[in-house]
């Protein structure tokens, strides 16, 4: 006879049920993280508005620019007084000056403020009299359209577009970190020659001169050489000298660039009130 087992099997081990005390902390930290992050935007975006408002009135725009306050935390920025990068954008800005022969309609004005001192408090109140900056590095472009219209006060132009010029690799300098005050420029377009529409391309430099963009062509080439007797006629009308008066906060022009569809002028300056006091 065999022996049978006695007694019941073993009971399998219950599962734990997880502490609905570590989910609660859980939740609670996520949310907590949320309204963190979503106040510290809301403290970024009300200054940012604040700063719109004064280089609205210092850069003499119709309307408010785009302003980034760049880094996050926004709030530890602001406990420290101190705004690492703020970006200041505004595009398709006219200025016009009579007295100083400034009739420029498309500009694209642009300043990175690095290290923008004031207090919390102050900036949200729009009190921003001690605010200083480190350094700010302002730039203007002048496009295409503005070209078009400075060219045709000599001779008829249309159509003109603005590249780097790409034919020839640009000389390495002495010193890489040195601004650069000449670019190779390619222009492409068109002209009217007795009633006949002639394309044409330009191809020279532009230079730094007295703090404003001058451009000197050294070849073009026609649609038609039976009509090269005319190039000496359009190189001179070319030569244009584009002055857009001062850049952002005054800073001092120091290079020169050539992009797609505009030129571009740059500089920076150290140690500037954000607004004059």
């Amino acid at each position: 006879m065999t022996a049978g087992f006695s007694g019941q099997a073993p009971a399998r081990p219950r599962p734990k049920k997880k502490s609905r005390r570590g989910k609660f902390l859980v939740i609670t930290v996520i949310v907590l993280g949320v309204l963190l992050v979503a106040a510290d935007f809301a403290l970024a975006a009300a200054g940012e508005y604040q700063i719109a408002q004064r280089m609205r009135e210092k850069l003499q725009l119709d309307e408010d620019p785009s302003v980034r306050i760049n880094g996050f935390p926004f709030t530890l920025q602001a406990i420290r007084g101190d705004y690492r990068h703020v970006e200041i954008r505004a595009y398709g800005v006219p200025i016009k000056d009579e007295q100083q022969g400034l009739d420029l309609r498309d500009l694209d004005i642009e300043a990175d403020l690095l290290h923008t001192r004031v207090e919390l408090a102050d900036l949200l109140a729009g009190n921003v009299s001690k605010a200083t900056i480190d350094t700010v590095r302002g730039s203007v472009r002048i496009k295409a359209l503005d070209l078009n219209r400075l060219a045709n006060q000599v001779t008829p132009f249309d159509k003109l577009s603005i590249e780097p010029d790409n034919r020839v690799a640009a000389p390495v300098p002495a010193d890489p970190k040195a601004p650069k005050t000449t670019a190779a420029v390619k222009l492409s377009g068109q002209t009217n020659v007795a009633g006949r529409v002639v394309t044409l391309t330009a191809y020279g430099q532009i230079a730094l001169v007295s703090g404003a963009i001058q451009i000197n062509i050294d070849d073009i080439e026609l649609d038609d050489a039976s009509l090269k007797q005319i190039v000496p006629q359009l190189r001179q009308a070319l030569a244009i000298k584009i002055d857009p008066g001062t850049l952002p906060f005054d800073a001092t022009p120091t290079a020169v660039e050539v992009e797609s569809g505009s030129f571009k002028l740059s500089g920076e300056i150290a140690n500037v009130p954000l607004v004059q006091r």
